[in-house]
């Protein structure tokens, strides 16, 4: 689904209305009634039960909470609705509603200081439907009062379209500003919603569609699309209810050197919990009898290292190119270390691969100055650099704006025909055929030692089960942020470690099968 900034959003909107003959009532009165539903389904005691107020602007993100109210208080809701007046500026749409609200006997308060409010809300739920994708700059006068009223209380709080006071286009705000528990954002995604400080006080985000024809929005050149949940339940691969081990992939890890051997036992791990049949994990001949220790179901194999330092040797070369033969997809750099000679047998290994590829961490530092081996290699290549590998390989900072990070990764990944996840807060993900993705799941507790040999074991894992390098990719980050994400949720950000997210796998793979 294609991110949106507010003028594009705005644009859909128009070409619906203008060219599409949709009224822009109709659109509103959908918006609402999918807000509500999801209230009614979600956020409320049960279905016609429990309390809502409605905080409604002047403009139409305060005529979709009219329409939010009117469906609550028809199933049955008991609803409190304030809006900030006068009546004479609301919108058009705002105001149609509005009266359709009061026809049907609501009590609609005007708000025109901020006592008119009471001291608490006591209700199950406050929704937020001041400022929407429209607004930008900070909130003044009685708005930033009511924003700020709004921001201390107890109860759940659920925002239309965006919280109020948040930019669409970057996520960031000034002065006061809405922390939403839920965003029912409306139609499209939009950047400001995954984008910190504004991902942070979304809460949880839902989509609502509101209308708009399908049509619309493919003929916007947009570049982002977002990694939804509903994507990667429909891209992970079957399995075969009468299958084997070898019909789900088989993956070799080339890792561990030593003082680095947590980092090929964790890519190990991870690379069976998300669903391969097979995993060896080939690593110097000094490590091997510590690894084999760690690792129970991940087969460990010796290879020669660098006289006796636990590093891989350059004549380890043939060995692991025999390996690979017998295995579909190659897990490359987990700990590695940086020796010369293991620098060199990672290059001429990527020089003549024929098997699918993640390379990571001292990996892809290996090949810093060595780029052109990436476009002469012949197999599919996903590379996964935290900003400072990045900076190392492309000699290029990773720019702080979403859309230019986007544009440095797009043409990163064309150049070098490579599948590139440019690891960060958000995560992005592009293809060499200038697909961009952007990843929500994730959270600051995932920035842990370990954290991304765990991704690489995830995306190996997924490779080797035959997916496409994109797919496997994309769905590979959404997987591990979504295990962090419930890591988090039981543990705190604060304690979380890597292996935490190994152990939330099987909960993630419950929520997307």
């Amino acid at each position: 689904m294609k991110l949106v900034t507010s003028d594009v959003m705005r644009q859909i909107d128009r070409e619906a209305i203008e060219a599409r003959g949709i009224p822009s009532e109709q659109l509103m009165e959908n918006a609402g009634q999918g807000i509500a539903a999801r209230i009614l389904a979600n956020l409320l005691p049960s279905a016609g039960s429990g309390s809502v107020a409605v905080l409604c602007g002047k403009g139409n993100n305060g005529g979709d909470g009219f329409v939010v109210a009117r469906h609550l208080y028809r199933a049955g809701v008991k609803v409190s609705v304030y809006f900030m007046g006068p009546l004479t500026k609301l919108s058009t749409d705002a105001k149609l509603n509005f009266d359709r609200a009061a026809g049907m006997g609501l009590d609609l308060l005007e708000i025109t200081s901020i006592e008119d409010l009471p001291d608490v809300f006591e209700d199950d739920v406050l929704v937020d439907a001041i400022f929407g994708t429209g607004f930008s700059g900070a909130p003044h006068g009685l708005a930033a009062e009511v924003i700020d009223y709004i921001a201390e209380q107890d109860c759940l709080i659920a925002s239309v379209d965006l919280p109020s006071g948040v930019n669409a286009d970057d996520g960031q705000f000034e002065g006061a500003v809405v922390p939403a528990d839920y965003t029912y954002t409306l139609a499209q995604p939009k950047y400001g919603l995954y984008l910190s400080p504004g991902r942070e006080l979304a809460g949880d985000v839902e989509i609502v569609p509101i209308g708009i024809p399908e049509e619309v929005v493919p003929a916007f050149d947009l570049k982002i699309d977002l990694i939804t949940e509903e994507y990667v339940s429909d891209t992970l691969p079957l399995r075969k209810a009468d299958g084997h081990k070898g019909d789900f992939g088989r993956v070799l890890l080339v890792a561990g050197a030593t003082g680095l051997t947590g980092a090929a036992a964790l890519a190990g791990e991870s690379t069976l919990r998300s669903g391969c049949g097979l995993a060896k994990l080939a690593c110097p001949k000094t490590t091997q009898p510590i690894l084999a220790q760690k690792l129970t179901e991940v087969m460990t194999h010796p290879l020669p290292d660098v006289a006796k330092k636990g590093a891989l040797a350059l004549r380890s070369l043939g060995e692991v190119r025999k390996l690979l033969d017998e295995y579909d997809a190659l897990v490359l750099g987990p700990g590695i270390g940086r020796h010369h000679e293991t620098f060199e047998l990672v290059r001429r290994m990527v020089s003549k691969l024929q098997k699918p590829a993640i390379i990571d961490a001292d990996g892809l530092n290996a090949l810093v100055g060595h780029l052109e081996i990436l476009r002469d290699c012949a197999a599919p290549l996903v590379l996964t650099p935290h900003p400072g590998e990045f900076k190392r390989l492309a000699e290029v900072d990773v720019p702080e704006d979403i859309n230019e990070r986007t544009q440095v990764a797009r043409k990163f990944a064309a150049e070098h025909d490579v599948v590139l996840v440019l690891k960060g807060s958000p995560t992005l993900v592009a293809g060499p055929d200038g697909d961009c993705w952007l990843n929500p799941t994730g959270n600051d507790g995932m920035a842990t030692g370990g954290s991304g040999d765990v991704l690489s074991g995830i995306i190996g894992s997924f490779l080797a089960q035959d997916m496409r390098p994109i797919d496997a990719a994309v769905c590979g980050v959404y997987v591990h942020g979504l295990a962090g994400d419930l890591a988090a949720e039981a543990l705190t950000a604060r304690a979380m470690i890597a292996g935490d997210m190994i152990e939330y796998l099987p909960q993630v793979f419950e929520v997307l099968d």
